[in-house]
């Protein structure tokens, strides 16, 4: 599997007024609003880099980038993921790159004006930190043979890394994507010289990405969605081994590749390879008789039965079938030597299938992880043999390497980290798995104990970034060399670079974004050949992040004193506080599980198995729609058992307490105090800087109220149950619905104060769907979350409401939240109260909080260390 297989990335291309007429249409008659859903459309439905483009004749180009970029980094959902400026018009680029927050990719610059105007476009780009998209077009004209389009490419490569001191990681080439089938025969060779350039461009311009334009290859058949689609997913399946790591692509107009009906596929690889002088005619032939089909069939019989064991173990274990596992492994056994080879033989061949497809982006991590499931009941049935075979033999080691998994001290959340130990696993790799919340001297003497090859530290919160960086200086200190792997929601490359790696030296740092880059990411770690250089790269785009924050001055954000003058101001005197119905804290039990179902999101599931995209939409997505439908299922057939037997017993507690606004803290009748954080950024539009605390009124009778609701402790054992079975997947599963009901639960529960406990909204009548966008009247915030970014506000929050006593969820050391599958927060009933989020923020505001709760400055610095807008270390 090439390293490009492993990290392929979709590029939205429907915020693109050339390519969407929709689009065009929004931007040009204003209707910005709507041109951004179409942004949130894209992210929802896997994109995972937009490509803006705004080069229509009767826009002002420039103005437009800048308005809508301005928008969409106002939507963190939009906002996570990068932005591609694209545009043949430089003054609209530099327009974009002024207003994108994070790493830009320009698309494009290139050599067909001369090298001089290239190095100038270059180093613009450097100044800004962007990376970008080279296209192999110099002042001849654009390559369209494989020699032409190497040429430029290396000669490009070698202006932007020696002259201009570009990094090689932050070049995508772009060796054109051209039409095949056309009837002309010069051009039927077009996609295999895309392919072969693309692999020796790999080779010869190290640490480069290829990208292209996928719909141009397949123009010749517009009109004719089945076949375009067939030829996208030919062509990325030979075009992404050769090295395609990036493509402007609409995710709807790709088949799985298997699964293209199978005349269709052989005459479209006729097609994509040139293997037949009549290969377009060919065909041509066909393509009428797939208009208005989805192009392709799906058997589902026994013919595989037929095959011989070796192939019948790879199929079971691709497909996650566990109903003939024992009775093959038992004949694969009696075939072999030892049963040590049955492992090292057939299993490991078919988990490399297995490997090869998730990094081809043809398997997703449901079917991985059902993958190790049928391995794992595989081994367990040779185990005994192994066992007997180990006293007369001694131990013998098939392990690729050992990796040790934990969630760092005062975390509790582990569902990632798990996935991830199951795709390593599913790749020979012998993990030990710490469990959550486990010290840093424990995972240290483990690690030496165990002689492990690498340490992974996983965490969602963010007091565990701190926690990550204490565990780096102990290993700095006790000169451990073990690569260290960093991953989990909080974390981040920027924060690796800046905080985690200056805290060690002996050993490489590498964070982890998510499963499908972790194989990867070990191997080269854990091979001779390949980490030196890799370590080197890693190192070297970790240095230019620590450059690239301490070379530019952060965002203005405006003092304290005038982000409150710019607070929103509410007419007070026209309001009257609804009262609620009790005073203090109420326990609610005895939840009915299939009352709590219907208000379950469903799309934040599917997320959890990095399946991207809006429920019940990704069922029937053209990519990962088979995954999806088939994790669906598998999860309904939980659900009734789950139901059906009361698995989990939820809990909650409520409470309301009179309370005023003073400033930016909410005081409670109890003598409690909120303290709540301001926003400071300098706003263009007539958007006050909001505080929670301007949702509360300064005097007279108004209430705030709060809350924690758990799914119970019931989860984690039934998860342990299935996990010392060898079952991942059910496992997994388990802990997601838990965490799902948590939410369903959080929302019941707001519904029920909005009608009935607070019952300001007591005529209310909301759809699940409408719940879900959040369409009622008031918010509930949670500590830790945009709103109210620092955690220990719960400390308040759980006392009020006594919620260890009442419920049983306790917090850690860092505040998260035990039993994990639990959520707290507080009510807001004002008409006006919104989510937001507070964003960074400056060294006056920190002062007048640690002043507030009664800290000294270094402490509020470290809780509220993701927000800063300033080094805390290089001030005072």
């Amino acid at each position: 599997m090439t390293a490009a297989s492993q990290s392929f990335v979709n590029v939205g291309e429907r915020t693109n007024v050339t390519g969407s007429a929709v689009f065009r249409r929004m931007i040009t008659e204003g209707r910005y609003a709507d041109a951004v859903e179409v942004a949130r459309q894209q992210v929802e439905n896997g994109a995972q880099v937009i490509d803006v483009n705004m080069d229509e004749g009767m826009l002002d180009g420039a103005e437009a980038m800048r308005t809508f970029l301005n928008l969409i980094a106002a939507e963190p959902d939009i906002a996570r993921v990068p932005v591609m400026i694209d545009s043949s018009k430089w003054e609209v680029i530099k327009a974009g790159l002024k207003c994108v927050q994070g790493k830009a990719i320009v698309n494009s610059i290139s050599m067909k004006e001369g090298e001089d105007q290239f190095r100038k476009q270059a180093r613009e780009c450097l100044a800004f930190g962007a990376a970008v998209v080279v296209m192999a077009f110099d002042e001849t004209g654009q390559a369209d043979t494989k020699a032409r389009k190497v040429e430029i490419c290396q000669r490009a490569f070698r202006v932007l890394t020696e002259e201009v001191g570009f990094p090689a990681e932050d070049i995508i080439f772009d060796p054109n994507i051209f039409a095949v089938a056309t009837g002309i025969e010069e051009h039927n060779n077009y996609a295999v010289d895309f392919i072969e350039a693309t692999k020796v461009i790999r080779e010869t311009c190290p640490g480069c990405h290829i990208s292209g334009g996928l719909s141009n290859v397949s123009f010749s058949f517009r009109g004719n969605e089945p076949v375009r689609r067939a030829m996208h997913s030919v062509f990325l399946y030979y075009a992404i081994p050769a090295g395609l790591d990036m493509a402007i692509v609409n995710a709807g107009q790709l088949d799985i590749y298997d699964d293209i009906e199978p005349e269709l596929r052989e005459r479209v690889e006729d097609v994509i390879l040139n293997r037949r002088d009549d290969a377009t005619e060919r065909l041509v032939d066909i393509a009428e008789g797939f208009k208005g089909q989805k192009g392709k069939s799906l058997e589902k019989d026994l013919s595989w039965r037929e095959a011989p064991v070796q192939k019948r173990l790879e199929h079971a274990l691709v497909h996650g079938i566990t109903e003939f596992i024992n009775d093959d492994t038992e004949e694969a056994r009696l075939e072999a030597e030892r049963p040590l080879h049955v492992i090292e033989g057939p299993l490991m061949d078919g988990m490399n299938v297995v490997g090869d497809l998730f990094g081809s982006g043809k398997m997703f991590l449901p079917q991985v992880v059902k993958s190790a499931r049928v391995m794992k009941q595989a081994v367990a049935w040779l185990e005994p043999y192994m066992e007997e075979e180990k006293k007369r033999l001694g131990t013998v080691d098939v392990s690729n390497g050992k990796v040790l998994m934990a969630t760092v001290k005062g975390d509790v959340h582990d569902i990632g980290k798990n996935i991830v130990g199951v795709v390593l696993a599913c790749n020979g790799y012998e993990i030990l798995d710490l469990g959550v919340m486990v010290p840093a001297e424990t995972i240290l003497d483990t690690a030496a104990n165990e002689n492990v090859d690498v340490i992974g530290l996983s965490g969602l919160i963010t007091p565990s970034l701190d926690e990550m960086v204490y565990v780096a200086s102990e290993m700095e200190r006790r000169g451990m060399k073990q690569p260290l792997l960093i991953g989990g929601a909080t974390t981040s490359p920027a924060h690796t670079a800046v905080k985690i790696e200056p805290a060690i030296r002996c050993a490489p740092v590498v964070h982890v974004a998510d499963a499908s880059r972790a194989v990867g990411v070990v191997s080269s770690l854990l091979s001779d050949d390949e980490k030196d250089n890799f370590v080197t790269q890693t190192k070297a785009r970790y240095e230019r992040m620590r450059e690239s924050r301490a070379g530019g001055p952060p965002k203005p954000r405006l003092p304290l004193a005038e982000a409150r003058e710019a607070r929103l101001k509410l007419d007070w005197d026209a309001y009257t506080p609804p009262e609620p119905t009790f005073e203090g804290a109420k326990t609610f039990k005895d939840f009915d599980l299939a009352t709590l179902a219907r208000y379950i999101d469903w799309t934040p599931y599917f997320s959890a198995w990095d399946l991207a995209g809006k429920y019940p939409q990704i069922l029937k997505d053209e990519i990962i729609g088979e995954a999806a439908s088939s994790l669906w299922r598998d999860t309904q057939a939980m659900m009734q058992k789950l139901v059906g037997e009361s698995w989990f017993q939820p809990q909650a507690v409520v409470g309301f307490w009179k309370a005023n606004a003073d400033g930016d803290d909410i005081r409670l009748g109890t003598g409690d105090v909120f303290h709540t954080l301001r926003q400071q950024m300098v706003k263009d539009n007539t958007r006050a800087n909001f505080a929670l605390s301007d949702f509360i009124a300064p005097k007279g009778d108004d209430w705030i109220g709060g809350f924690c609701v758990t799914a119970g402790p019931q989860a984690e054992e039934i998860a342990e149950e299935y996990k010392a079975k060898g079952d991942d997947y059910s496992s997994i599963m388990v802990k997601a619905l838990a965490d799902r009901f948590a939410e369903a639960l959080a929302e019941y529960m707001h519904e029920r104060v909005r009608k009935e406990l607070w019952a300001y909204a007591p005529e209310e009548d909301l759809s699940c769907e409408e719940l879900i966008s959040e369409t009622y009247r008031g918010i509930r915030p949670a500590p830790g979350y945009p709103s109210q970014p620092e955690h220990t506000e719960k400390e308040t929050l759980f006392k009020l409401l006594d919620v260890e006593n009442r419920i049983g969820v306790s917090l850690t050391s860092s505040f998260a939240m035990t039993p994990a599958a639990s959520v707290s927060g507080m009510y807001f009933a004002h008409p006006d109260s919104v989510y937001f989020a507070v964003g960074r923020i400056e060294k006056d505001q920190v002062e007048d909080y640690a002043r507030r709760k009664g800290w000294d400055t270094r402490k509020a610095e470290r809780w509220l260390a993701p927000i800063l807008n300033y080094d805390p270390f290089a001030v005072g």
